[in-house]
């Protein structure tokens, strides 16, 4: 059998021409324009906060940024498994470290952003009166209820939680009666509700919320410092990854950050 050539039919039209290459200009710079959007991963108590900071830096700077929240393990175990992002943002040391034992960030951009502080929550019609200290009767003051606080096997504001009750004296009373949530975000919505009577979150969370309101801040020595660092992912290849982490700490995002409560670090 002989092919036979087919002949495409030219483009007589000089306009339809003009179209067709501003056609392909369009789709082009979209396509540049995805490829140059920022992926961050941050931890959960972040989003008011960073959410903000985020528009501020397109504003300022251009890039666009999409961002997902979730708990830091969640989100270091999601960049272990090969997710597309270019910066990540952890609530604890350890889960930076976690990717950085397994070569999984970029250690020159690495760098601790923010501090926060750990309080104890309780719904904002509650009656509850509570002095946070040593022994303190945290298991008669849930009553019939649990605890809220984020899994304190994984998740930095549950662990931060459970090293204050075990200083303090008063996890064992207490581990029975649980209410464990996949992030912070959740615990704070529980008591919010007034699923959960009593609740441990971030005092950044706790002021957000209006549903809530704080009974007592944990002392910084019963459990260890709060820090966000922050670092470019190792598979990363956007050129806007060192833009961005200097505009965190530069004064417009440290003015967003203070805003929200927390502490900016040096």
């Amino acid at each position: 059998m002989t092919a036979r050539l087919v002949r495409l039919p030219r483009l007589r039209h000089p306009l339809l021409c003009i179209w067709l290459i501003l056609s392909c200009i369009i789709w082009s710079t979209i396509a540049s324009a995805q490829q140059n959007k920022l992926v961050i991963f941050a931890a959960a108590s972040l989003k008011d906060a960073l959410d903000e900071v985020n528009a501020a830096f397109q504003r300022d700077k251009g890039p666009e940024t999409a961002t997902s929240y979730a708990a830091s393990s969640t989100l270091a175990k999601q960049i272990e498994a090969a997710a597309p992002a270019d910066i990540f943002i952890s609530a604890d040391l350890d889960w930076m470290d976690y990717l950085a034992k397994k070569n999984l960030i970029k250690p020159e951009t690495r760098t601790n952003l923010l501090g926060n502080r750990l309080v104890l929550i309780a719904p904002v019609n509650s009656t509850v009166k509570l002095a946070i200290g040593p022994n303190f009767p945290l298991a008669q003051a849930l009553g019939t209820g649990r605890l809220a606080i984020a899994d304190p096997s994984s998740v930095p504001a549950g662990k931060y939680g459970k090293a204050a009750l075990e200083e303090l004296g008063v996890w064992s009373s207490v581990i029975d009666r649980l209410a464990p949530a996949e992030n912070v975000r959740a615990t704070l919505i529980l008591v919010s509700r007034g699923e959960a009577p009593l609740g441990i979150v971030y005092q950044t969370d706790a002021v957000a919320d209006k549903g809530v309101k704080i009974l007592g801040i944990f002392p910084d020595n019963t459990h260890p410092p709060i820090i966000y660092p922050i670092a470019a992912v190792a598979t990363s290849t956007n050129p806007g990854d060192a833009e961005y982490i200097a505009y965190l700490k530069a004064p417009a995002a440290r003015t967003i950050f203070d805003k929200q409560g927390f502490t900016v670090l040096k």
